[in-house]
């Protein structure tokens, strides 16, 4: 009998062979101080360099790490997809250029004691330490305002490092609609529009390299893409 999996460790990448290989293996030696059964899913989406290269070379060498390539770059589809392939008992939401296994335990313990559904790890809320620069951190307090704004999110941030339990949210996930940069803060908005239990924590946050995505270039986008989210929130339901 295949042994059960406790924790499922979803990464999109994108573009990432500068830090690929060593952020991986950091996080399996990491992850050797925990009890946890887990997989790592590098959901890799449209990467013009070694990306697939190293993550094939990984998941050969390592039973736990798997690569599934979406050929097109979109992180949100990307990051849904791989959700929907994994098999834990609790799933967690990473970047590779976080990892952060102290999120891990904080928010598996708020799960096995059942207090929430689903943890979102907060970059900006009382209690957090963000030491992205000050444009990063500025961008994440503008976007979560206009979420509050225009479609009445109560949380203070829905990007990043999240944690819930998959038997709960897999429904959730299925229903969203919107890629690209907003899936996660679709996912994190239906979820507490559908009565689930989300729970902020906050987290410390050093990233290992700059932003893969220049976020200038982003801004066009994302602002599109919460017209759409406010359409699809507030008009369909």
């Amino acid at each position: 009998m295949a042994q059960e999996i406790k924790l499922s460790i979803v990464i999109p990448v994108y573009n990432e062979e500068g830090i690929l290989h060593s952020a991986v293996i950091d996080l399996i030696d990491r992850l050797k101080e925990f009890p946890w059964t887990y997989e790592i899913l590098l959901s890799e989406n449209g990467s013009r360099d070694k990306t697939v290269e190293i993550g094939e070379e990984l998941a050969s060498r390592h039973p736990e790490v798997s690569i599934h390539s979406l050929g097109e770059p979109n992180y949100g589809k990307a990051l849904k997809q791989g959700i929907q392939r994994a098999r834990g008992k609790y799933v967690i939401c990473d970047e590779i250029d976080l990892c952060d296994t102290d999120f891990y335990s904080r928010a598996i313990d708020v799960l096995e004691r059942d207090e929430a559904d689903m943890v979102v790890g907060s970059k900006v809320m009382e209690g957090a330490d963000d030491k992205r620069p000050m444009m990063r951190h500025a961008a994440t307090m503008v976007l979560n305002g206009m979420l509050r704004i225009l479609v009445g999110f109560h949380g203070t941030d829905t990007h990043g490092l999240k944690a819930f339990r998959r038997d709960r949210l897999l429904g959730t996930v299925g229903r969203c609609v919107v890629e690209k940069d907003l899936f996660a803060s679709e996912f994190v908005i239906r979820a507490e529009r559908e009565g689930k239990r989300v729970r902020e924590i906050p987290i410390h946050i050093v990233e290992k390299r700059p932003p893969s995505i220049n976020l200038f270039k982003r801004v066009p986008k994302v602002l599109k893409d919460i017209t759409r989210l406010t359409y699809i929130i507030r008009i369909q339901g």
